[in-house]
């Protein structure tokens, strides 16, 4: 089949500028995902051209004692849905066990502000391909249901998206026609490496040619992404991995490349 000028992935970046955001509502999607939306008159500008783009989030960081001062720490964010013209922007905040970007999720209450910088760039996937895989863990569940909504109609998606259990599942909107695949590792001993790569050998794709999405912890995105290329046999020019945090590690986002 001649592929040219078919599938491009166009890349553009742009200047940035930090924005103040004010909290206007509070959902909780799951036990685990926190929703909240922003409102602001710094959004006229704003611009995410991509479903998996990423904004920082500046959060404050207490002193540990009276003679410290307090400093700020940044997180990366997807942009869930934005609104330009309206002035409103959502973040879909995944919860951990501890953090700043997760105490301040939970504590927060319409009126709050919050400052955001970004995104810095896009990378435009063109709706082309034949068949989507999109695979994750709960932090690439914003990106992934961006991407389903964005998609067009018809065009045949699989999910693999790992969550602890059940009551994460989230009800993900999309005119493509999707096969949810959602794998549970609460009472598993089994690693969320081996689990995707279970789920993906018994994953069957359609024909044609496809564009394959991983996001998830470094090491799991990783192996995912070593799996559907050399297992699965799939062009490495269209997969796209990106560990989005780091097990012992604070504020990461990488970019999985040879």
């Amino acid at each position: 089949m001649n592929t040219t000028n078919k599938h491009q992935i166009t890349r553009v970046r742009r200047e940035t500028r930090r924005r103040i955001l004010s909290v206007t509502e509070v959902n909780q999607l799951t036990p685990a995902m926190r929703r909240i939306h922003f409102r602001s008159d710094d959004l006229f500008d704003f611009t995410s051209e991509s479903p998996d783009d990423h904004i920082k989030v500046f959060l404050p960081l207490l002193a540990d004692s009276e003679n410290v001062a307090a400093t700020e720490c940044m997180r990366d964010y997807t942009p869930r849905k934005f609104d330009a013209k309206r002035g409103t922007l959502t973040i879909d905040f995944a919860l951990h066990k501890a953090g700043p970007a997760t105490m301040w999720a939970r504590s927060a209450k319409i009126g709050d502000p919050l400052e955001i910088g970004g995104p810095r760039g896009s990378a435009i996937v063109a709706d082309d391909f034949d068949w989507y895989l999109l695979i994750g863990d709960e932090t690439a569940l914003p990106a992934i249901g961006r991407r389903l909504e964005e998609l067009r109609p018809g065009v045949p998606v699989t999910t693999l998206v790992i969550v602890n259990d059940a009551d994460e599942h989230q009800a993900l909107h999309t005119r493509a026609s999707n096969n949810p695949v959602w794998i549970h590792r609460a009472r598993q001993a089994l690693d969320d490496s081996t689990l995707l790569q279970l789920a993906l050998a018994n994953t069957m794709l359609p024909p044609g040619e496809g564009y394959v999405w991983i996001a998830a912890e470094a090491r799991v995105a990783r192996s995912a992404r070593t799996y559907v290329t050399e297992t699965l046999g799939h062009p490495r020019q269209w997969v796209k991995a990106a560990g989005y945090w780091s097990a012992g590690a604070a504020a990461t986002h990488e970019t999985i490349q040879d």
